[in-house]
């Protein structure tokens, strides 16, 4: 997993990142909240973990931002406040977890092998986006109507959807969707792209892939449906 870390605490950030790669994740690390935003919207991760107490921009506001970009990467928040309201606030913010510090190492890497396995088909049951629905365990797209789709189309829109708005490089989706093969290429993907723009019309949604053959490529939402 690519993680972007969050957290203004110097030396508990080094001990994370070094613990984190040890175990063969990718971890990008920021200090405030405003470089999380930044970093959140110029690359792909499959979670964040944000500190609450940051300068600049809090946790929850920089979560609150990259929620309203379109952003729907699960999001751990760290915080050594274990007042009820907080994590309510968290969590209303658009958090999907919570570890209170000081915190084990062993709990974080426990909730990162239960996330890895939840989202092993990289499939978050149901996701929404502008007027489209995927249900991930179904393969199914759903706006004014429905339609099936193969694992590798699911498996590509849910990515899309996840980084709504956000232009990703074809290198990104190709590691992601098809986990490093060497035999896929660039044809391939734009096969696929083209499959989903067929698809995303055939359900009328008001939403569409921008980007040519290529690459990079963007979901976004529009006036228009597809029909």
């Amino acid at each position: 997993m690519r993680i972007l870390l969050a957290e203004d605490e110097k030396q508990l950030s080094k001990v994370l990142v070094t613990a984190l790669n040890s175990r063969g994740y990718s971890v990008v690390p920021v200090y405030d909240g405003q470089e999380a935003v930044e970093k959140a919207s110029q690359g792909v991760y499959d979670l964040m973990i944000f500190d609450i107490m940051m300068p600049l921009l809090t946790g929850i506001e920089a979560l609150k931002k990259i929620r309203a970009a379109g952003d729907q990467t699960y999001v751990i928040m760290l915080t050594a406040m274990s007042e009820v309201d907080d994590k309510v606030t968290g969590l209303d913010a658009g958090a999907d977890d919570y570890l209170t510090k000081p915190f084990s190492l062993k709990e974080l890497l426990a909730r990162l092998r239960s996330l890895e396995r939840r989202t092993e088909d990289y499939g978050n049951d149901v996701l929404n986006f502008g007027d489209i629905t995927l249900d991930s365990n179904e393969q199914r797209l759903e706006s004014f109507n429905s339609i099936s789709l193969s694992a590798k189309e699911t498996r590509l829109l849910n990515l899309l959807i996840l980084n709504a708005n956000k232009e990703i490089a074809s290198d990104v989706l190709i590691e992601h969707i098809w986990d490093n093969d060497e035999d896929v290429e660039q044809e391939t993907l734009w096969i696929y792209i083209s499959y989903l723009r067929q698809k995303l019309r055939a359900v009328n949604a008001h939403v569409e892939i921008r980007g040519e053959k290529g690459g990079p490529y963007q979901l976004v939402k529009t006036d228009k449906g597809g029909l």
